[in-house]
C-alpha cells in the first residue's frame, strides 16, 4: 500500500470542481481521474461518530518510553516491528503527535483528564527527580490524580462500555488512586480466577508484555458480545532492558546498520513488544471483530537514550529529532501514533495533524458517542482527521511545561504552526525553531526573529497563567559544585551512581 499525505481543506468549492471534471471525463487522464476518486471519497466521508454506527470497541495500547524513531515505519533500520508497521499500512500514522510532557506520569495525567499537566497538578513522574543544590527548587508534583477527574473509564462506562485496565498506571501508589478507582471496571486487580489458573506455571515474560497481553486477550474474548474500551499500558521499552532468549540471540547475531545506536537487547525487547500487540489483532481477527474494533497505538513520551544520571548504556537514539525523554526538544516529546478502524479510517495515509496525548480522552468520547466530561478540557477531539488525514487541527498552538530537572532544564514551549519556541526558566533563554525546515531543532532563530519570539512567549506567559502553572522558584542553598547532584526522594539520600549501573546492567547480558 502506498503511503499518501493529503492536505486538501474541505470546502464546497471543492465539491463543485471534482463534479464539474467528472461531468467532462473526456477532458482528464486517467491518472487525473484516480486522485479525483481518492478525494471524493476521503471528502465525502463523515466525521467518525459512534451516533453514525454501531458503537466500535476501542483498543489503547501505550508503549513506554518508545521514541518517535523507534518502529521500524518511523525509520528505524535496525529495530523489526511487522505488526506496527502493518498497522501503519491498514490506518493513519500521525508525524505530528505529541506527548503532552517529555516523562510518564505527567503525560499520563493528561491522558486520564483531557488536561495539560500544568492544569493536572502532575508535571513530573510520580515522586519526581530532586537536585537538592541546582538554581532552582522545583515545583511541587501531586502524589497521585485528583479523584474528581472524570477518566475515559468513566465517560466510556456510562456510555454503555465494559472498560478495562491492564498495565502500568504511575498516577499513584495507593489502593485507593488505581484505575479501578477511576472507573475502570475490570482491572489487574479484578482478574477472574479461571484467568489466574489458566495461566498457572507460566511467566510473566520480559516487563510483564505476557502477562498484560494474555490479561488483554481474556478481557477481549470475555466481552466480544459487547462494546469495550481496553488500555493495554506496556513497561517496555522503558530501562532495564529486558527481552526474550531467542530475540535477544537473534539480535546478538544481525548485522547492524553502519548508523545509528542498534543496542540489540533494546531491539529484541521492541520486538518482543511487537509481537504481543500482532497477538491482540490476531485475537480480534479470529473473534471476528476487527472492523468492529479501532486500534489505537503510541508512547507515553520521547525514546531515553541513556540515564539521567549517565550511566549504562546508550540505548537508542530519536534522529532526526533532537535530545530524549525529559527534555522539550522533539526527541522528548514528539511520538509514534497510528491509528486502524478497518473500512471506516482509510488504509495507508499518513497525517501531520499536531495533536496530543490530550486530545485522546475528547476523542475516545467522540468514538464511542459519550458525553464529554464536567471538568475543564485542554485537548481537542481528531476524530475528523480519522477520515480525513489531510485535515488540519483548528487550534492556534500546543503548550508543553516541564518545570523540572531530567535530561534537560527547567523549560516551557509553544508550538504554533511550523514555529516552536522554548523558554528556558533558569536563565529566561528563548530558542526558536522552524519545524518544517529543520526538524533537529539545530538553528536557533530567537535572535533573528525577536518579535516573533516575543510574540509566542507572551502567548505561552498567557496560557501558564490562565492552567495556574506550577513555576520553579530561586534556590537559596545553591551550590555550583554539587548541582548536578542527583538525590533520591523517598530516602532524601544521594543516588548511588554506581548501584544504579548494576541495576540497569543486570538483565542485559548479551552483546550491547
Amino acid at each position: 500500500m502506498v503511503s499518501h499525505n493529503h492536505d486538501i481543506p474541505y470546502s464546497n468549492e471543492l465539491d463543485n470542481l471534482i463534479a464539474a471534471m467528472l461531468g467532462n471525463l473526456n477532458t482528464i487522464n486517467t491518472f487525473t481521474i484516480t486522485i479525483v476518486i481518492a478525494a471524493i471519497t476521503l471528502l465525502n466521508q463523515k466525521p467518525v461518530n459512534a451516533s453514525d454506527l454501531d458503537k466500535p470497541n476501542i483498543i489503547f495500547i501505550l508503549s513506554d518510553d518508545m521514541g518517535w524513531a523507534d518502529p521500524a515505519c518511523y525509520g528505524h533500520q535496525f529495530h523489526e516491528t511487522p505488526v506496527i508497521d502493518q498497522l501503519a499500512r491498514d490506518g493513519v500514522r500521525f508525524t505530528n503527535f505529541y506527548a503532552a510532557t517529555p516523562v510518564c506520569s505527567s503525560t499520563r495525567s493528561t491522558i486520564q483528564s483531557g488536561q495539560y499537566s500544568a492544569r493536572t497538578g502532575i508535571t513530573d513522574f510520580i515522586p519526581g527527580h530532586w537536585r537538592p543544590f541546582e538554581k532552582l527548587i522545583v515545583p511541587k508534583v501531586d502524589s497521585h490524580l485528583s479523584t474528581t477527574i472524570q477518566t475515559p473509564g468513566h465517560l466510556l462506562t456510562d456510555a454503555g462500555y465494559v472498560t478495562g485496565y491492564f498495565g502500568k498506571w504511575h498516577l499513584g501508589t495507593k489502593r485507593e488512586h488505581q484505575p479501578e478507582h477511576f472507573g475502570y471496571q475490570v482491572t489487574e486487580n479484578q482478574l477472574s480466577d479461571a484467568f489466574t489458573r489458566s495461566r498457572a506455571g507460566l511467566g510473566d515474560g520480559p516487563k510483564r508484555i505476557d502477562f498484560f497481553t494474555d490479561a488483554a486477550i481474556w478481557f477481549i474474548k470475555e466481552n466480544q458480545e459487547r462494546p469495550f474500551f481496553l488500555t493495554v499500558s506496556h513497561r517496555a521499552v522503558h530501562i532495564p532492558v529486558e527481552a526474550n532468549k531467542e530475540t535477544k540471540t537473534k539480535y546478538a547475531q544481525k548485522n547492524k546498520p553502519d548508523t545509528g545506536i542498534n543496542h540489540t537487547v533494546y531491539a529484541a525487547m521492541t520486538e518482543d513488544l511487537d509481537t504481543s500487540i500482532g497477538r491482540i489483532l490476531n485475537m480480534l481477527e479470529k473473534l471476528n471483530l476487527s472492523e468492529k474494533t479501532v486500534v489505537i497505538f503510541t508512547s507515553d513520551n520521547g525514546g531515553l537514550r541513556k540515564t539521567a544520571t549517565g550511566v549504562g548504556d546508550t540505548f537508542t537514539t530519536n534522529d532526526p529529532l533532537r535530545d530524549e525523554k525529559g527534555s522539550l526538544y522533539e526527541g522528548g516529546i514528539r511520538v509514534p501514533m497510528i491509528v486502524r478502524w478497518p473500512n471506516v479510517i482509510p488504509a495507508g495515509f499518513t497525517t501531520d495533524a499536531i495533536t496530543t496525548t490530550a486530545d485522546l480522552l475528547p476523542t475516545f468520547c467522540d468514538l464511542a458517542g459519550a458525553i464529554k466530561p464536567d471538568q475543564t478540557i485542554d485537548g481537542m477531539s481528531f476524530s475528523k482527521v480519522l477520515t480525513r488525514p489531510g485535515l488540519r487541527m483548528p487550534r492556534k498552538s500546543i503548550y508543553f511545561h516541564y518545570p523540572h530537572y531530567h535530561h534537560s532544564r527547567p523549560a516551557s514551549a509553544i508550538r504554533s504552526g511550523n514555529l516552536k519556541l522554548i523558554e528556558f526558566l533558569d536563565t529566561g533563554e528563548l530558542e526558536l525553531y522552524d519545524l518544517e525546515s529543520d526538524i533537529g531543532e539545530s538553528t536557533n532563530l530567537a535572535g533573528l526573529q525577536t518579535r516573533v519570539a516575543r510574540k509566542m512567549r507572551q502567548e505561552l506567559n498567557r496560557w501558564r497563567e490562565s492552567t495556574d502553572a506550577r513555576m520553579p522558584t530561586a534556590n537559596p542553598d545553591y551550590d555550583p559544585d554539587k548541582a548536578e547532584q542527583w538525590w533520591n526522594r523517598r530516602t532524601g539520600k544521594l543516588v548511588d551512581v554506581e548501584a544504579l549501573q548494576r541495576r540497569f546492567e543486570s538483565k542485559n547480558s548479551i552483546a550491547k
